[in-house]
């Protein structure tokens, strides 16, 4: 037996709730960005994704108005910081509803350093650093998809194994429902198998 839920007769934070609570775990983009005014803003954004490869972009979305949006549309500019496990209690503390002219960098005491090619700094403490110029925005809803184009990766050499990010070095944060959150977990590998290695061998139709 299931129950079912009806967006259309159901309140909507019932629904962000239960979507929440199935979309999971999701990544966290731990976005810094600038005000017009020059203060700076952290705060993470747990729908995050990959939106293209050739050229990369990245996108979040902010739920409501946030400062992030605000600032982003502002500059043009923003980082996102990547949400590791020795961060966690850091990470949680950013998403405090401080005023806009309260500096999350300040109120949460991490470290500010200077990007390479945008002039909002990313997150001294993060391992990797994704700096963006906003490519678009687009808004559904009371949401609001923040699509950036990737302009550099910066990755601390303490994460890589043979050249490459180690997820078991990065200790990814991930978000779940409610106020629950998860680490890494168990980690499992399988090679996908191609069409012409499937047991009975799929012949493609001719044309």
């Amino acid at each position: 037996m299931r129950i079912e839920l009806d967006p259309e007769s159901v309140e909507p934070r019932e629904i962000y709730a239960t979507l929440n609570s199935v979309v999971v775990p999701r990544p966290i983009a731990w976005v810094s960005s600038r005000s017009a005014d020059g203060v700076l803003n952290l705060a993470p954004h747990s729908f995050f994704t990959v939106s293209c490869v050739r050229p990369p972009m990245v996108q979040f979305t902010s739920v409501g108005r946030k400062d992030s949006l605000n600032n982003v549309e502002a500059t043009g500019e923003f980082v996102v910081n990547f949400a590791a496990e020795p961060l966690f209690e850091q990470v949680n503390a950013s998403g405090t509803n401080f005023p806009p002219e309260v500096s999350e960098f300040d109120a949460i005491g991490v470290t500010a350093e200077p990007s390479r090619t945008v002039s909002v700094p990313r997150v001294a403490e993060s391992p990797v650093a994704i700096e963006c110029t906003l490519h678009t925005t687009l808004e559904l809803g009371d949401c609001t998809v923040v699509i950036g184009q990737v302009r550099a990766i910066a990755i601390d050499d303490s994460v890589l194994a043979e050249g490459r990010p180690e997820v078991r070095l990065l200790r990814p944060l991930a978000r779940l429902g409610k106020d629950e959150w998860s680490t890494l977990g168990e980690i499992r590998e399988i090679t996908r198998i191609s069409a012409r290695d499937w047991p009975g061998h799929f012949t493609p139709p001719r044309s």
